[in-house]
């Protein structure tokens, strides 16, 4: 019986929970605290160590977040999951509320792996329980309670791909898992048999959906097992292609795409599709060159397949559309790459990465930023490489590898297979930002424009591989968070090539700015997280949740724009007299009244002389006064009016001038109270400073001292040696194990009975082609149990790791990875 996402019997669930929870005393006793101090992460229960006791290590979060208000935590120690009730920023904008106590789920059958990652899908129907040994899904809402509502509910938890990833002798370990963005009953999974898996649970939980052996091992060409075992993989966003496309990270740090890869039933923008239908009948089709009108035809034929509503006529009022199963029939499609790294100026750049990042890659991240398309890369030294893809991405097939392809009673295609093969361009055709009339569709994987490798000094430990995740900021996208066993560390972009040029700035190319956020080591040992959450809501507030292994929950508010400004000093300046009165708009005295009065017309002095008590004198004498009268005693007058007017402003700046005067005196005591402890620190300094002298002089008395420095080639060995030791002994022990399981299947199988064969003895030729088939795969187990004790006895007995060669031919390890 299908049980799927939009089943009725999922629906009834549904109708049946929102019925059967009414308001209940129980809920009125729901009490709103910190998250933080909410009790299911309380330190004094038991604590989550036994998450990482298993031997393959890979990255754990048993968090997961639905984007609005619930939160989810797997309690590893009860198996059971907690639903939590959250209010971001209320009340206060620095803080998370949760509901105490929490809803507990949990599955209807009993697990037999341990859980150590959670991931819930899109619109938050359905939870995915992952482990280095097998892989779960918890429907959320198909479950039954108690009917007071107080117990546990029991949800239905289905296993996938059973048969593939869950068998007794453990032969495919999950590598990496991730839901689609673009379809809430998707899931993409890669495997250690380097074949990429997507898984439709909607309709079947065991089959998948679309299957792609990956082959980056081209035609003719030998490279070692390290180079083409795959270790992650993320899907694209919503840009162009990248929607359509899966970036797929091998262990050498080599980057491959496939594309297009749509789950069937996806749904994607109308708006979205029209452009790149448009675009691949602008610049495809009217090219002069012959291959891209080819490919543009091909992409062409594809998209009205996958979407027949691009032929329709009327298309108004279509806001999304759904893809429809469609592959190619006579073609597969093309893993593209490995994709070329070019420097800032245009030359090649791939020597930087052997020489600066050591070890081996171990995680990948997409991140769409505006008009770029930006790649992260982790290795295992403790270095992040981030690149940009230089140019647009565009579909690939190749014609000659059909596909396999099952359909249903209606023709309609229920499971696609293929094998995905790498076509290398000409590295001499790809131009960086000027792309010329040959390089538009014309098949070659766009390069990679390296933008900054950032050194994250993670403690160096051999007996085990860092691990590293990476997080995009859903408000800044300029802003990645990495997770590592030291802490959380953010990283923040200030260069974009293509976003630059569109916004017309001229910016030169600036390194990221680290800043460390959370630190978790301490005295040399570290105590990494479990559990990691970016929480971000819609008046722009993001706050980062953390989950130790002693169950202790860790809160902090991150700033959305303090990264992304500039460090501004503030600096006091003294300004003059004369400056400050300029810049004062308070005005005091009038400019007419500074300048004085006006100057005194004095009459003519040719006048005779006359008598004080005359007509002429009188005259003369009210003349005179008259004059003194309008400019000096009208000005003084004025003078004050305007000294009674601005008393109280005079008086305002006096006791400004005192309170300023006041606070320097207090400034001034602070610094001579701060003088003698800045003499006692200097003074300890100094004493530390001579202790580091003794402890350099004795360190430069070491033996130690008198060895040479390895060579380069020394160097590359070694690196080459960890890269064996680290990943290549995995992979021999991956491929001996499948194998045998392929063996034994062969075995128990009717083909491989006795009874059968001797029956089909008259069948002449094909007996034999099948004992030669089985005579293959035993000297291929031989060779590669033989390969794998001498690497064993050379991990032992690392004097002679100068000795250590591997013979394995191209068509050994092409059959290895086809038969897997």
């Amino acid at each position: 019986m299908k049980y799927g996402f939009d089943s009725p019997e999922t629906k009834s669930a549904e109708r049946q929970l929102a019925l059967s929870s009414p308001s209940t005393p129980e809920l009125a006793k729901v009490e709103w605290l910190p998250l933080q101090n909410h009790p299911v992460f309380s330190s004094t229960t038991a604590s989550c160590a036994s998450v990482n006791s298993s031997t393959f290590r890979m990255p754990t979060n048993l968090l997961a977040w639905d984007g609005a208000s619930r939160l989810y935590f797997w309690d590893p120690d009860k198996e059971c999951l907690h639903r939590i009730s959250i209010r971001l920023g209320d009340p206060d904008p620095a803080s998370i509320v949760a509901a105490s106590p929490s809803k507990v789920l949990r599955a209807d059958v009993r697990l037999n792996f341990v859980v150590s990652k959670i991931s819930i899908n899109r619109n938050g129907s359905a939870l995915l329980l992952a482990g280095p040994d097998g892989l779960s899904v918890m429907y959320l809402y198909v479950c039954t309670s108690t009917k007071d509502g107080s117990g546990p509910s029991i949800c239905r938890t289905v296993s996938i791909g059973s048969q593939i990833y869950s068998s007794g002798d453990n032969v495919i370990r999950t590598l990496k898992i991730s839901w689609h963005p673009c379809s809430d009953t998707h899931m993409g999974i890669l495997s250690s048999d380097s074949v990429f898996r997507i898984f439709d649970l909607s309709s079947a939980l065991e089959q998948p959906e679309q299957e792609y052996y990956l082959q980056p091992v081209e035609p003719g060409r030998c490279r070692n097992a390290a180079s083409i075992c795959p270790v992650d993989f993320s899907f694209g966003s919503d840009h162009l292609w990248d929607r359509f496309s899966v970036f797929v990270l091998f262990s050498d740090g080599s980057v491959y795409i496939l594309c297009p890869v749509v789950p069937f039933g996806s749904v994607y923008k109308w708006e979205s599709i029209l452009e790149i239908y448009h675009d691949a009948q602008t610049f495809g089709l009217e090219s002069s060159y012959p291959r891209a009108v080819s490919n543009s035809n091909m992409a062409i034929t594809w998209l009205e397949a996958t979407f027949p509503e691009l032929t329709l006529q009327a298309t108004g009022g279509i806001i999304s559309v759904k893809a429809q199963p469609y592959a190619l029939f006579d073609a597969s499609i093309s893993l593209q790459g490995p994709l070329p790294k070019v420097g800032h100026g245009g030359e090649e750049d791939t020597h930087v990465q052997v020489e600066e990042c050591g070890g081996w890659a171990v995680s990948l991240l997409y991140n769409a930023i505006s008009k770029d398309s930006i790649l992260a890369t982790a290795w295992s030294g403790g270095q992040l490489q981030i690149d940009a893809l230089a140019d647009e991405i565009q579909p690939a097939w190749i014609f000659g590898t059909p596909p396999r392809i099952c359909v249903n009673s209606h023709d309609c295609i229920v499971r696609v297979a293929m094998i995905c093969e790498s076509v290398t361009g000409d590295p001499s055709s790809v131009k960086l930002y000027e792309p010329s009339d040959h390089d538009v569709w014309s098949g070659y994987p766009p390069p990679l424009l390296r933008l900054a490798i950032v050194d994250l000094a993670l403690p160096r430990n051999r007996e085990s591989t860092p691990l590293v995740s990476m997080v995009a900021d859903p408000l800044i996208p300029e802003r990645i968070f990495t997770l590592h066993d030291g802490g959380i560390d953010s990283i923040v972009l200030h260069f974009l090539p293509f976003t630059n040029q569109i916004s017309g700035k001229n910016e030169s190319m600036r390194t990221p700015s680290v800043h460390p956020v959370l630190c978790t080591s301490h005295g040399g040992s570290s105590s990494p997280l479990i559990g990691f959450l970016v929480l971000s809501d819609s008046y722009g507030y993001s706050w980062i949740v953390g989950l130790a292994s002693s169950r202790e929950c860790i809160v902090l508010e991150m700033k959305a724009l303090d990264p992304l400004l500039p460090v501004h000093v503030e600096r006091e300046e003294v300004a003059t007299l004369d400056e400050a009165r300029a810049n004062d708009n308070r005005v005091i005295i009038s400019k007419e009244l500074l300048s004085g009065p006006k100057a005194v017309l004095l009459p003519p002095s040719n006048l005779r002389p006359v008598t004080a008590d005359s007509i002429e004198g009188r005259s003369t004498l009210h003349h005179y006064f008259k004059l003194f009268h309008e400019n000096y005693v009208e000005y003084a007058h004025k003078v004050y009016i305007e000294l009674k007017h601005h008393g109280p402003l005079l008086k305002e700046i006096i006791e400004d001038q005192h309170g300023r005067l006041r606070g320097a005196q207090q400034k001034f005591l602070k610094v001579k109270e701060k003088q003698e402890k800045l003499e006692d620190r200097i003074t300890h300094i100094t004493q530390v400073h001579s202790l580091l002298e003794e402890r350099l002089q004795r360190l430069r008395n070491l033996p130690g001292l008198r060895k040479r420095p390895l060579s380069k080639a020394e160097r590359e060995f070694k690196s080459e040696l960890d890269r064996f030791t680290g990943v290549e002994l995995d992979a021999l022990h991956s491929s001996i194990e499948a194998l045998n399981a392929r063996l034994q299947r062969y075995a128990h199988s009717p083909q491989g009975n006795p009874s059968n064969q001797r029956r089909q003895i008259s069948g002449g030729r094909k007996n034999t082609i099948q004992d030669d088939h089985i005579s293959l795969l035993k000297s291929s187990l031989a060779k590669l149990s033989l390969q794998l004790i001498i690497i064993e006895l050379d991990k032992e007995h690392k004097g002679i790791q100068t000795n250590l060669r591997l013979s394995l031919s191209p068509p050994t390890v092409r059959g290895v990875v086809c038969l897997v």
